[in-house]
């Protein structure tokens, strides 16, 4: 195995710099909470007997204590396909604990909306927020001292961040991340796309544009394009939070079921009482943090996680901010196309070798950390293999080459010799380019703008013709202060219609955009945000906005000094948007992890 590369050891020794007080206050928290951990049977006998009065067949195991009693936190509903299959594991999860002499209780459910379900509807605005309130749903649900051991049960895009942030909380517990799998694959993507694309022109029906989507999204189990949520699960392969290579087995296969299986066994192993105690809090470090934003450039995925990731560094007193991301970028090629980037989706991923090819070939190049602390029996090195069944016996192989070279390379033979991701910066802030999307021909707009203040006004903009041109659409005061930083992918068809026909088109928006995002260049994220005189609500129509990825720079010619910033909105009543006032009152900027309990500066 080849050394450290420069550049990682370069970006990791400056993180751990700049972590070196909030993460020794971390660990000093955490130590400090462990002293409490074993003692259930010190909790007072009426405390107990409210704890294990709803269990029956677990009672007198809890009660005589030999064995750990596990934490689950789950996130199933059944409107969200990725966590409908959660509905019966919390009744497997307690067989497979009894096995192993432990016991499991349900500790509490978290909230899971679904980005797909709320894109470009009004609930869109409460999706980034959800994550602040999963993660407070998660320490609610660990903080009866009830467990030696917890699993979060969680896939999808704001939840796994949250469950990780609240869990971060409670980070002397031993914690697996279990996923339930993606969906089997639908209708090819560029049909999707096609379809789509003809909507937007008029040429497509409602009711065709609806059969097309329900081919794509058709049951249970994750979506399968390589979107935030599969970026999820990537990240926490990278960070060796799930058992190896468990994040893309299918729902409802007996290898799906050994792998849950594995996962209920290892939490019961890993906790204090052993000789081989891992606690959450010391698997997630300065170096699992790096691991995971490397396999996001890596993979080319979801633009999301540049907030989601320093919030959830954050939380383990860990700072990364997007200086880091972009210097690793430059070092980190792109060895997978997954689509959006590219035609197959995650299952056609996992076919050709998937996470285990990818982690073997960063391990080999020597742009991963080897010796992060992982959930599984051995160290990351066993997150390059993958998981198959010898009758009924979980086994690990070597992935050996990968199976698809259209969606997977060796680091030799990069997609990309750089990563999927960029740091713009210049007169109106800074902002995130996702580059592993878009042809590199299209890295550099210079166009005069047009400036919008939410998604339906630039819609209407393109049905009266008055885009047809070569433009820079603005959509401002979309951040996280302004109305919880909505995701904006109503966006993608209009504008890649423009693009289709031949004009220069480029997005600056300080809202969101995820993996999904597609191949128009965006400058999404923007900080400072709009709201409250951001650079973006200096902007007046036709004035000349230069995006451009290949130098970095996210500026305008306009004389902005001389200016009065666009009235701030008021904020939109309805739909429990009222709810999160204070969420957006207290939120930091989008750099900081868009997050109001992080802005506090106690985590």
């Amino acid at each position: 195995m080849s050394n450290l590369h420069d550049t990682l050891h370069r970006v990791t020794q400056r993180v751990i710099a700049n972590s070196r007080a909030s993460r020794q206050a971390y660990l000093d928290l955490i130590a400090r909470e462990g002293d409490n951990l074993g003692k259930r049977p010190a909790v007072s006998c009426s405390n107990l007997a409210h704890a294990y009065a709803g269990t029956e067949e677990d009672k007198p195991a809890m009660v005589a204590a030999h064995g750990p009693n596990i934490g689950i936190v789950t996130a199933y509903n059944d409107m969200l396909s990725a966590h409908a299959p959660y509905y019966r594991y919390p009744e497997r999860l307690k067989v497979y604990a009894r096995e192993v002499g432990a016991t499991a209780q349900v500790a509490g459910g978290v909230p899971a909306m679904c980005d797909g379900v709320t894109q470009g509807e009004v609930g869109m605005e409460l999706s980034l927020f959800s994550r602040d309130v999963i993660a407070l749903s998660t320490a609610v649900a660990l903080s009866h001292n009830m467990y030696e051991g917890a699993l979060m049960l969680g896939i999808c895009d704001k939840i796994v961040p949250g469950l990780l942030i609240g869990a971060l909380r409670f980070g002397h517990l031993p914690t697996i991340f279990v996923p339930g799998g993606p969906m089997p694959t639908g209708i090819p993507n560029k049909e999707k796309q096609r379809v789509r694309q003809l909507y937007a022109e008029g040429k497509a029906t409602r009711a065709e544009l609806l059969a097309s989507e329900m081919a794509s999204y058709h049951s249970a189990g994750t979506c399968t394009f390589f979107g935030t949520a599969n970026s999820n699960q990537m990240m926490m392969e990278m960070m060796g939070l799930h058992i190896p290579n468990s994040a893309f087995i299918n729902p409802g296969t007996k290898l799906r079921q050994a792998l849950d299986r594995e996962a209920v066994h290892r939490v019961a192993q890993i906790g204090p009482g052993g000789n081989d105690y891992r606690p959450l809090g010391h698997c997630v470090d300065e170096k699992a943090i790096v691991n995971a934003a490397v396999g996001l450039l890596a993979t080319g995925g979801s633009t999301n996680h540049a907030i989601h990731l320093p919030a959830m560094a954050r939380a383990a007193g860990v700072i990364l901010d997007w200086d880091d991301l972009s210097e690793l970028s430059g070092a980190v090629p792109l060895i997978a196309q997954i689509y959006p980037n590219g035609s197959g989706d995650v299952n056609h991923f996992h076919m050709a070798g998937g996470m285990g090819f990818v982690i073997g070939e960063l391990l080999e190049a020597g742009l991963a950390h080897p010796d992060i602390l992982t959930v599984g029996r051995g160290g990351f090195a066993d997150y390059a293999k993958e998981p198959g069944l010898e009758g009924d016996e979980l086994v690990w192989r070597d992935v050996g080459e990968a199976g698809d070279d259209t969606m997977l390379r060796p680091v030799s033979n990069p997609f990309k010799a750089d990563g999927g991701m960029r740091l713009l910066q210049g007169n109106l802030g800074r902002a995130c380019f996702k580059t592993s999307a878009v042809d590199e021909a299209r890295w550099t707009v210079e166009a005069p703008c047009r400036v919008f203040e939410d998604q339906a006004s630039v819609a209407a903009a393109f049905t009266a013709g008055e885009l047809s041109r070569d433009v820079v659409v603005v959509v401002r005061f979309q951040g996280p202060r302004a109305n919880g930083m909505p995701e904006l992918h109503k966006l993608t068809p209009v504008l890649g219609v423009l693009q289709d026909r031949g004009f220069s088109v480029a997005l600056v928006t300080d809202g969101r955009m995820s993996g999904a995002s597609g191949k128009v260049p965006a400058a999404i994220h923007c900080t400072p945000e709009a709201l409250g005189g951001g650079p973006l609500a200096l902007l007046r129509d036709g004035d000349m906005v230069r995006v451009c990825a290949a130098t970095g720079e996210l500026s305008t010619t306009a004389d902005l000094s001389a200016r009065d910033p666009a009235p701030d909105p008021r904020p939109d009543l309805g739909t429990g948007r009222e709810l999160f006032g204070m969420f957006r009152q207290f939120a930091d900027g989008a750099e900081r992890g868009a997050s109001a309990m992080l802005a506090t500066g106690e985590l």
